[in-house]
C-alpha cells in the first residue's frame, strides 16, 4: 500500500503534495522505531488506515484558506499531518497531551516543511484559541469529548458546513450518540473510498 493510494481518491493534488505524502512511510518508520506512535502491524498499513482515513475528513469539509483547524489528542499527527499537507493554506493546531507524541508531530512536520502546522504538548481544555473547526480520531466517547472543546469556535459560517467538530469514528454508534445528546451528521466513508477498511468507518459532525 503506497501513496499511489492517496493519488487514486485525490488525483488533483501537485507533485509537492505527491512527494510530501510519499515521504508519509519512511519518516513514521524511523520515528516508530524511537517513539511507538503506531501499532507494528498498521506501520505497513500506514497509507489505508491512518493516511487515507485521515483524509476521510477531506471528503466531508474542504478547508478553506486562512482557516484554523485544532486536532485534539493527534497522536503521531492523525488526522492533522495528511490534512494539512491536502490543505497548505489553512492553519493546523495539533495537541495531545503525551509530549513525546508531539515531537513526532513536530519532527515530521519540519522534516516536510509543513510551515502551516504547530504542535503543542497540551490538554485540549488548555488551549484558549477559536477555531474554525476540530478534527480529532476516536480519542474518547462523544459525551466526554464534546465538553473539552464546546466555547472553542469561531462562529464563522463561510464553508459549506458551519464551525463543528469533524470525528472520526468506527462502528454502530448509535447508542453513544444517543449518550452523547447532541445533534449529529453521520458521513459513511464506505460512501467514498472501496477498501474494506472503510465499511463501518465515519466521519460525525456536530455543529460547534
Amino acid at each position: 500500500m503506497t501513496s499511489d493510494l492517496i493519488l487514486k481518491y485525490f488525483p488533483d493534488i501537485t507533485p509537492a503534495q505527491q512527494e510530501q505524502f510519499a515521504r508519509l512511510q519512511e519518516l513514521y518508520t524511523f520515528w516508530n522505531n524511537q517513539i511507538n506512535v503506531i501499532s507494528r502491524k498498521d506501520i505497513d498499513l500506514l497509507y489505508e488506515r491512518h493516511v487515507l482515513h485521515s483524509l476521510g475528513i477531506a471528503k466531508i469539509m474542504p478547508f478553506l484558506p486562512g482557516e484554523n483547524v485544532l486536532d485534539v489528542g493527534t497522536g503521531g499527527g492523525f488526522p492533522g499531518i495528511p490534512l494539512a499537507i491536502l490543505f497548505p493554506e489553512t492553519r493546523f493546531h495539533l495537541v495531545d497531551s503525551i509530549g513525546k507524541k508531539i515531537k513526532v508531530v513536530n519532527g515530521v512536520a519540519e522534516a516536510l516543511g509543513l510551515t502551516n502546522v504547530k504542535g503543542t504538548h497540551a490538554r485540549a481544555e488548555e488551549i484558549k484559541e477559536k477555531f474554525d473547526f476540530v478534527v480529532s480520531r476516536a480519542v474518547t466517547q462523544l459525551k466526554d469529548f464534546y465538553p473539552w472543546v464546546k466555547g472553542k469556535f469561531s462562529k464563522s459560517a463561510s464553508n459549506k458546513l458551519a464551525s463543528g467538530i469533524l470525528y472520526l469514528k468506527g462502528g454502530d454508534l448509535t447508542q453513544e450518540i444517543a449518550e452523547s445528546g447532541l445533534a449529529v451528521q453521520q458521513f459513511f466513508l464506505k460512501e467514498y473510498f472501496e477498501e474494506d477498511f472503510f465499511e463501518t468507518k465515519q466521519v460525525i459532525y456536530v455543529k460547534g
